[in-house]
């Protein structure tokens, strides 16, 4: 993959945290590492940080990849792409490709795509203030 991610990397240890025993997250999903879930993550496992770079590196490579199948346009701007791939690893490509931020995105709407992200603050049913500085720092990487 060509493209430049260290603001992706940058934004995920920011926001994820980094934990080498699982906890579950406000929505109830198991999580380790940098909020990795999913194969592998299970009550009482303990992860190295290495170990927890290396899955992030390599889930970031499928984020990257579905968000850009999703959003195309993305692939000639590295900052907005770092952007809508953090929120795609956070919340799942399945939300991105069912939402109107996607839409807003294809449409090249950035001032709307904006308006979208910022509407994904909630986790358990509740406004998390980290989730909230995480999509205005996203937002801002669209501009």
């Amino acid at each position: 993959m060509a493209n430049d991610l260290s603001l992706l990397y940058a934004l995920i240890r920011q926001y994820e945290g980094l934990y080498l025993t699982p906890y579950y997250c406000p929505a109830g999903i198991l999580t380790v590492g940098y909020g990795t879930t999913g194969h592998g993550v299970y009550p009482g496992i303990k992860w190295t940080k290495e170990e927890c770079e290396a899955r992030m590196m390599s889930d970031v490579q499928k984020f990257v990849r579905g968000t850009l199948k999703l959003c195309p346009i993305l692939a000639t701007d590295d900052r907005k792409l770092c952007a809508i791939s953090d929120f795609s690893y956070n919340l799942g490509l399945g939300n991105l490709q069912a939402s109107t931020l996607r839409q807003r995105i294809n449409k090249e709407d950035w001032a709307g795509a904006k308006l979208e992200l910022l509407k994904w603050t909630r986790g358990g049913g509740k406004i998390l203030p980290g989730l909230v500085r995480r999509r205005i720092s996203e937002s801002l990487l669209l501009e």
